[in-house]
């Protein structure tokens, strides 16, 4: 019996165009869950810790080829050529295999694909044990499926083993009413998918170099093919348009929630709610309605996120809350509130139970401790102390049209409202600021910062510059009210002929 240790080389091709996706971006590059189609791929793979893993590429092959290599880096990059097929597509990674090590690989060969995105580590890890411990020459992953078409069809013999399988357009009427059906992923042996490649021809429907007619040379050479059936369809459905992607991606979302309710986060509406693969999420966490997670976001324990939520990138701490809040790159540490209706730009650190409330947006800033920015507001390109109160709509004015300077708010002020904060600028611990104050130079700590002018009203101005519009005829029928109020009490004679 082979041993479990026994060198295990993937291939991942990722060479088709996908031209039912209607899409200028290649297929596998199409995203669910917070990862193209070939991260999901390239992740399930990798996770079984091969020798060496290679792509095979060809369709937008600089974009394909910069992705993947951002995705695993240490996935060997290969070209295929003008030959189609996959099995070319295999005999190609094979070739570069042999030659980066100098000699014919040993062992066994996983074959994969870059558009199976809901395909698990430990059902490849299962497909890998059937073949070794089996002792099979190939062992194809099989499921069964009411509607077949377009599949290629798993031929048994009367007994049960596996014999061949026909593609679709080469299948007769009777092949066709089969409904085990192949999924394209397959374990060889390494010598003998060499073997078998060497002979596979282009003579069938689609004049291509198909890897499946490996199984029938196997079969004519004595060797044992056998499969192993899944019961789980999901996991060999690949997308060739946007409307499988879609059901793919709600699948996985499904499947994503499921697990993070079962190990302790609610999550109040599974219909509403999406989490991308990366997210991570600690007990007790609460998920209310229309929170959408994304990238490498990070709830702690008792934390309240939504409803109507969208964070990508943003670190949640212990029993804070966010609600109806827009977000990505910014930190929310524990026992702090954010919102409804904030936007949280990259670079934003909330302090412990810090505030930052109703329509305020920052950018770039630090609040300290139970600092508080309320309603109606703008930070960025600051930094704030603890427990600091920011009055209804203040702004920070960091920007001169050329260059972002910073502001610098102390510990314990207090802002009165519509403060400008004109950068850059500091404001010094316990000082205050009077409404509508316009700091243009530094305010020292305990200072009372204030910048008001003498009000001047230019009487009749409206009527006079703005005659025939509402205001003016308003003000007008006012200030006649007005006079005729005055007259009557000040004229003794009026109250007398009442």
């Amino acid at each position: 019996m082979p041993s479990e240790a026994a060198e295990l080389s993937v291939i991942v091709l990722a060479a088709g165009a996908g031209t039912r996706m209607k899409s200028r971006k290649p297929k596998i590059l199409h995203e669910i869950a917070g990862l193209p189609m070939i991260g999901h791929a390239l992740s399930a793979v990798r996770s079984l810790e091969p020798q060496r893993l290679a792509a095979v590429v060809r369709h937008e092959r600089e974009l394909v080829a910069a992705k993947i290599s951002e995705l695993d880096p240490a996935a060997l990059i290969v070209d295929q050529d003008e030959v189609p097929g996959t099995g070319r597509a295999v005999q190609v990674a094979l070739q570069a295999f042999d030659v980066a090590q100098g000699e014919p690989i040993d062992g066994t060969v996983l074959v994969s694909y870059g558009d199976v995105p809901l395909l698990t580590t430990d059902l490849l890890r299962e497909l890998i044990a059937v073949h070794r411990q089996d002792s099979n020459a190939v062992t194809v992953l099989t499921a069964v499926l009411q509607d077949a078409t377009g599949y290629g069809r798993i031929l048994r013999s009367a007994e049960g083993t596996v014999l061949g399988i026909r593609e679709h357009k080469d299948a007769s009427d009777a092949e066709r009413e089969i409904r085990e059906i192949n999924s394209g992923i397959y374990v060889f042996d390494a010598a003998l998918l060499r073997e078998g490649l060497r002979q596979v021809t282009t003579d069938n429907a689609q004049g291509e170099m198909y890897l499946t007619d490996v199984l029938g040379i196997a079969v004519a050479a004595g060797r044992r093919v056998a499969a192993v059936v899944t019961d789980d369809r999901w996991q060999v459905e690949g997308a060739n348009d946007r409307v499988q992607l879609a059901a793919l991606g709600a699948e996985l979302n499904r499947r994503i929630l499921e697990a993070w309710m079962r190990a302790g986060v609610t999550v109040v509406d599974p219909g509403s709610t999406w989490v991308d693969v990366q997210v991570k999420l600690s007990e007790d966490v609460t998920l209310l309605p229309g929170s959408q997670l994304h990238g490498s976001t990070f709830v702690e324990r008792d934390a309240v996120v939504g409803p109507d939520c969208t964070l990508t990138d943003v670190q949640i701490g212990e029993a804070a809350t966010v609600t109806r809040t827009h977000g990505s790159g910014a930190i929310v540490l524990a026992g702090a509130t954010v919102g409804p209706f904030s936007y949280l730009r990259p670079g934003t650190v909330l302090g412990e139970a810090g505030k930052i409330g109703a329509f305020y947006e920052t950018k770039n800033v630090r609040i300290g401790a139970r600092s508080k920015l309320s309603h109606l507001g703008y930070a960025g390109d600051a930094e704030i102390g603890e427990d600091t109160n920011i009055g209804c709509g203040n702004i920070t004015a960091n920007y001169d049209g050329e260059k972002k300077h910073r502001t610098v708010i102390g510990s314990g002020v207090r802002t009165g409202s519509n403060t400008v904060f004109v950068a850059p600028v500091e404001v010094g611990d316990g000082a205050y600021s009077g409404a509508g104050a316009v700091l243009r130079k530094s305010v020292p700590p305990g200072a009372l910062a204030l910048s008001i002018a003498a009000q001047r009203n230019l009487e009749q101005w409206v009527i006079d510059h703005r005659p025939g519009s509402q205001s003016a005829e308003l003000a007008q029928a006012a200030l006649s009210a007005l006079e005729i109020s005055t007259h009557q009490s000040i004229d003794p004679s009026a109250e007398e002929g009442k």
